[in-house]
């Protein structure tokens, strides 16, 4: 039996599905720009009220009870799990301070990641616990949003957040002791603006974001208006004072993004104008005051605190894909910066500098390599890395070294310790990997756009797999804010390989693989092309005979979730199956919610003509067409999501449940996290299974543990 067949018998036979719940149509006719346009579910948006809840919780246990009734569920729950969990321990977040590192640890079965100490990267015996949130929480709910180390590395400051909802208060610990200190910061950390901190020079006291108090704002306004605010330890924060916020160009939508210098006597924020990569940039000197270095039209977008009396900036002011600019920081006049590096082959992605060196990372089309300088821009070579690859972590340790992490598709990071000479050492961070996949092809090829523009992507896939057409298939994109989809390292990509996947990733217009070029030529009333990139990647596996239409499922999240909306309103019969993860769908009512004001500088606005005819152009939620045959559609939202809200996802459910004509399942699944950021481990296993169980039914595929991982066990935690 060839494999078409085999999926068609397989989605025939598949375990009956109940009804979904009855869902009222109310329509509410709102006029924007002149039009009225009518909304037939607005009432799903009341996240408080009853029925809403009620409806929720009926579509989640209507899509868990069909996924469970699958006869393999069960060992596939053990399959994804046994891979998740088979790494013995992972590091990330690797700095230093005060002559230690610190990093953070994942180490499975432990749910959240936790804060360690070591004395050397080169002897994991040194290292030390300091903040374990599973001790704080042994629930496993609470997560660490932010940590940052004092300038001598004898306290660390922690944000910590519950469930997922990125809403953290700043906690202070003795790193020595692992004590908590009394001194304690509410709203520091927030899923619009986000959140940071810094230490002064002697730890006697710090500076920090903070959002608006119950009462010193309307209740609509408390997720805006982000300040930097300054505390002296041993003091109530009541007597706390403000430095900067209120003088910015639009301080209702900033974020601030703080450090300070190896000494700790000027401190930095780097202020986002929303999300769409506008930034100021403020400098505070010992004796107080801030100054303001550069404003948005100087496109500095990324600073570093040299040892050698500079400050050194990322601009792309006149270089769309980067140049690295070094001013005097006793006078840091950008009218007289100087050019220390430009981008070559790629664009700038991050840079890093010691007292004699300039490390910069560079990406072109998703994977990056690494090189060095002088510090007067003399190149001196490039550092190490693996095949496909992405370079990150970069991060100065002591005077003269930078340790920096080498990602692959095919193996765990590697931690690398450089020094001025360029001789790089291996950490003992790295570890060995748990799963083998050798037998992994990784393939760069190029999509033609609907403009003729060419859309690299990469294809995996299992060594003998042939073109013929009929290989279950799954591709990923996400396209926005410039944020690029670089090589990684997934364990769990085991259990599609094992069953015949081809996977693919599409580095679509909207991120940063190109530079800030490559951005903006997909945000705005330019989104269009993102959607059109995505497409094309999609029909260039087909019309290569990767797969077909029957046998190609869709994935993307958050924006990438947006993605996935166009692609079934715009494509419907292009894929099979289309898994949309916490996702925008109605575009005209977004900037409405708290996280949508901010992403209001990289999708538009209602309010400006322009902009809104090209959000009502591709509003997926607006573009459902009743009596069209939708593919099966598996959406997922979080109940405590700050960046995306659920009534998004409910509303496009109750839409397309509406309108297919199709007999493919529109299913919600709707979790008790939030966005995905601080999810424990035992909830990503669970979505990743109902999302695996989703692919294998819809396109047909039969799951089958190997036979060495149906008898493995999950690795037990390490001392």
């Amino acid at each position: 039996m060839n494999a078409v067949a085999l999926s068609l018998i397989l989605a025939a036979s598949a375990p009956p599905l109940a009804p979904p719940p009855p869902t009222p149509v109310r329509p509410v006719v709102a006029e924007s720009q002149g039009e009225k346009v009518t909304d037939p579910y607005q009432w799903l948006e009341k996240a408080d009220d009853p029925e809403v809840q009620a409806w929720s919780k009926a579509q989640d246990a209507r899509t868990r009870a069909w996924l469970a009734a699958r006869p393999d569920m069960e060992a596939l729950r053990a399959r994804v799990r046994q891979l998740v969990t088979s790494r013995e321990v992972a590091y990330g977040s690797v700095t230093w301070r005060g002559g230690r590192y610190f990093a953070l640890k994942y180490q499975p079965p432990k749910q959240q990641p936790f804060v360690v100490t070591l004395d050397s990267l080169q002897d994991r015996s040194t290292e030390k616990v300091v903040l374990d949130p599973t001790v704080v929480d042994p629930s496993g709910g609470t997560s660490i949003d932010f940590f940052v180390p004092s300038v001598d590395g004898k306290l660390l400051a922690a944000s910590l957040s519950q469930k997922g909802s990125e809403s953290g208060d700043l906690r202070i610990f003795d790193v020595a002791t692992g004590k908590e200190l009394p001194d304690r910061i509410a709203r520091v950390n927030g899923g619009t603006a986000g959140g940071g901190m810094a230490w002064n020079a002697d730890a006697s006291g710090f500076w920090y974001t903070r959002y608006p108090r119950p009462g010193e704002r309307p209740e609509a306004d408390l997720g805006f208006y982000q300040e930097v605010w300054f505390h002296k330890m041993g003091t109530p924060p009541a007597a706390d004072g403000y430095e900067l916020g209120r003088e910015l160009e639009d301080p209702r939508i900033s974020e601030h993004f703080l450090q300070s210098s190896a000494d700790g006597r000027e401190v930095l924020s780097l202020v986002q104008k929303g999300d769409g990569g506008q930034y100021s940039l403020w400098l505070r000197r010992p004796e107080g005051g801030w100054r303001k270095v550069a404003g948005l039209a100087d496109r500095v977008v990324a600073v570093r605190f040299g040892l050698d009396g500079g400050l050194w900036l990322k601009s792309r002011q006149d270089a769309p894909r980067g140049r690295i600019l070094r001013v005097p920081l006793a006078d840091p006049d950008l009218a007289r910066a100087k050019v220390m590096a430009e981008a070559r082959d790629g664009a700038i992605d991050g840079f890093e500098v010691t007292a004699s060196r300039l490390f910069v990372t560079e990406i072109a089309g998703g994977p990056s390599t690494a090189r060095a300088l002088t510090l007067d821009g003399k190149p001196l070579g490039a550092l190490p890395v693996a095949g496909v690859a992405a370079v990150g972590g970069l991060h100065r340790v002591g005077p003269h070294q930078v340790v920096y992490e080498s990602s692959t598709y095919t193996a765990p990071p590697a931690w690398f310790l450089a020094d001025e000479s360029l001789k790089v050492s291996p950490t003992a961070l790295t570890i060995p990997s748990p799963v083998d996949f050798s037998d992994m092809v990784v393939a760069r090829e190029t999509a033609t756009s609907k403009d003729g523009t060419k859309v690299p992507m990469t294809i995996l896939y299992r060594k003998g797999t042939k073109r013929d057409g009929k290989n279950p298939t799954w591709l990923y994109g996400y396209g926005g804010y410039g944020v690029s989809l670089p090589p990684y390292f997934a364990p769990a990509r085991r259990v599609l390989l094992d069953q015949g996947f081809v996977l693919a990733i599409a580095n679509v217009r909207g991120g940063g693989e190109y530079g800030e070029e490559w951005h903006l030529a997909g945000n705005l009333t330019r989104k269009q092309n993102v959607f059109d990139d995505f497409a094309a990647c999609a029909q260039h596996l087909i019309d290569r005979r990767y797969t077909s239409h029957r046998r190609l499922a869709l994935q993307g999240g958050s924006n990438g979730g947006l993605l996935m909306g166009a692609m079934i309103v715009q494509h419907p019969g292009m894929a099979r199956a289309v898994v949309a993860q916490v996702g925008i769908f109605d575009m005209l009512r977004v900037e409405r919610s708290p996280n949508g004001a901010f992403n209001v500088t990289e999708f538009g606005t209602v309010k400006d003509p322009a902009e809104y005819r090209a959000l009502r152009a591709y509003s997926p939620y607006h573009h459902v067409v009743d009596g069209t045959a939708y593919p099966a559609v598996l959406l997922t939202a979080g109940n405590r999501d700050p960046r995306v809200d659920a009534w998004q996802a409910r509303k496009m459910t109750a839409r397309l449940q509406a309108a297919t004509s199709s007999k493919a399942p529109i299913l919600l699944r709707v979790s008790d996290f939030g966005h995905g950021i601080g999810t424990s481990l035992d909830e990503r296993i669970a979505e990743l299974a109902d999302v695996d169980a989703f692919l294998f039914q819809e396109l047909g595929v039969r799951f089958h543990a190997p036979k060495a991982a149906a008898k493995a066990r999950a690795p037990r935690a390490r001392k």
